[in-house]
């Protein structure tokens, strides 16, 4: 009975799995959502972003004057 009963959820398990369906990772795919698919090109992946580098702008004393340097 327990041999029969660990064949029965064994073969469940298997069919579960076996109803899902994985999609393609092309570029129709990628064109009808990001999340849906691996999407990347030659740059980066699509939903990377490069961050924009912070400007820091500070008054500096140089020989009796103020000046304005940004790193």
């Amino acid at each position: 009975m327990r041999s029969l009963l660990l064949i029965a959820s064994a073969l469940l398990a298997f069919g579960a799995t076996m109803t899902f369906e994985a999609t393609d990772a092309n570029a129709v795919v990628c064109a009808r959502g990001v999340y849906r698919a691996g999407c990347a090109g030659p740059n980066a992946a699509v939903v990377v972003r490069k961050p924009v580098p912070v400007v820091r702008c500070t008054r500096v004393l140089v020989n009796g004057v103020y000046v304005k340097r940004c790193v």
